[in-house]
């Protein structure tokens, strides 16, 4: 298979290397950032495209529209595809977005933090598809199989849920635990203190419903413990406003299994 690339971010490195890995070939990469795109383009033993003009429908199978949320919609109107599939990587964009730009058009989306500089080496990288038509379909889940074990298919309606729940388990986790680091070093004590509770809290999290392990003051409604770390928090408005609002969302939450 022959493709190109529109995009220097995470999944473009990320993609590109794993599709030239598995032997198939990269016939270009066009981006804003010229310097961007040499780099990745000689990293991928590709062209570096000069102008969007220059990817021309029927050069490559597969063209992958691999930059920001934002910017898919903009770019594709640059497009015009009857015989190249386009395929978008961004979870919480519909395959709609990119319907004028070309005749068959498919998602894959890896529900996975990828960074460039760190990616990962293993293949359990779940990746959700959707294709516009057969022929879209097939290219699509061999592409997904040339990166991942893990392949499934996510119409829009279901991706934009899992991308919220993608979210919120890691970029929101992260963020606390950005704040527990921080709180540490305020007080003159080693985050490292709570990496094995963290690493315990993860673990029960692949056998267990995270709801029916939730331990903590929140769960047993200590007030007494609750009001305390409030005013320890004081210094930390926003702090505080998260510590409250999660506070009642455990007390709140529905067990549904």
């Amino acid at each position: 298979m022959t493709f190109s690339i529109i995009g220097t971010g995470n999944i473009a490195w990320f993609f590109g290397n794993r599709l030239v890995a598995g032997r198939h070939h990269c016939t270009g990469v066009y981006a804003r950032d010229t310097a961007a795109a040499q780099t990745l383009a000689e990293a991928l033993l590709s062209d570096n495209f000069g102008s969007i003009s220059d990817i021309r429908d029927g050069d490559a199978d597969v063209c992958f529209l691999a930059v920001s949320d934002i910017a898919i919609g903009k770019v594709a109107a640059s497009l015009s595809f009857k015989q190249t599939l386009l395929v978008h990587t961004a979870g919480a964009v519909d395959i709609e977005s990119i319907k004028q730009a070309a005749k068959d058009r498919a998602v894959l989306w890896p529900v996975y933090s990828i960074q460039k500089n760190n990616p990962p080496t293993h293949r359990d990288i779940p990746c959700a598809w959707e294709a516009s038509s057969a022929k879209a379909a097939k290219y699509v889940q061999s592409i997904g199989h040339a990166i991942t074990d893990v392949l499934f298919e996510a119409k829009y309606d279901q991706r934009k849920w899992l991308h919220l729940a993608a979210v919120m388990s890691n970029n929101f986790i992260n963020h606390l635990m950005a704040i527990c680091e921080q709180v540490c070093t305020e007080n003159d004590l080693p985050f490292s203190t709570l990496q094995p509770i963290i690493a315990q809290t993860f673990e029960k999290a692949t056998h267990s419903h995270p709801a029916e392990v939730q331990t903590g003051p929140a769960i047993r409604r200590d007030s007494n413990t609750i009001q305390q770390h409030l005013v320890l928090l004081g210094k930390h408005r926003a702090w505080q406003k998260v510590y409250e609002a999660l506070t009642e969302s455990i007390q709140d939450l529905k067990i549904k299994t």
